[in-house]
């Protein structure tokens, strides 16, 4: 498979977006992008579609594209799908002791790759606890559409390290608790636990269970 300039400048555009490097509500021209990747603006053109397309971009002809913002209601039902996947993982995970104590591993060990990591590397490691959460479940629907919600979910947690680096450690003491909660065998207080954390880092009030 060819990959064009078009592709590239999809794919490196697009990242600035995931990454809140073109934040929402930011206006971009095609000059712009074409100056900044250098290559002309036919590419950009084609690379702008397909953003739109997605729902990354809206395009105004002859002003630019504008970098959609991720909107409260978009966040809250993010928030609320991974309540409910997560949430149920656990449930089934704390019927099986045997599963307890190897996530419990697995987290920990995650855990331990917080400290230091920032930007980019921290929401990777970030995405990693949650996603060991929910693959312990064994259900194999669930965690596809978990992993579907990827991308979204990654661009809120950009967008929270923006607002305030220091979330990192607040991030690190949930995720703790959290796993403590596993731990324990306790899927109510792991549910309790997992709202309060959504709620607060993503500041997305009144995430119901």
């Amino acid at each position: 498979m060819t990959y064009s300039a078009a592709d590239r400048v999809y794919g490196e555009v697009k990242e600035l977006i995931l990454t809140c490097s073109l934040p929402g509500g930011e206006l971009i021209s095609e000059g712009e992008i074409a100056e900044r990747f250098q290559v002309s603006r036919t590419p950009v053109r084609e690379a702008f579609l397909r953003l739109a397309a997605e729902g990354w971009m809206r395009l105004y002809p002859k002003r630019g594209a504008l970098v959609v913002p991720v909107g409260e209601r978009e966040s809250r039902e993010v928030l609320e799908a991974r309540l409910l996947i997560e949430g149920h993982a656990v449930r089934g995970v704390v019927e099986r002791p045997e599963a307890i104590a190897a996530l419990v591993e697995q987290l920990r060990a995650n855990l331990a790759e917080h400290r230091g990591a920032r930007g980019d590397e921290f929401a990777r490691i970030d995405t990693e606890f949650h996603q060991l959460i929910v693959a312990a479940g064994r259900n194999s629907l669930l965690r596809d559409f978990y992993d579907s919600l990827g991308e979204r979910r990654r661009r809120m947690t950009a967008a929270s390290l923006h607002r305030d680096e220091g979330v990192t450690a607040r991030i690190h003491d949930d995720h703790a608790a959290l796993a403590a909660a596993i731990a324990a065998g306790d899927a109510a207080r792991f549910d309790d636990l997992l709202a309060t954390h959504l709620t607060e880092v993503h500041e997305v009030p009144g995430v119901a269970r």
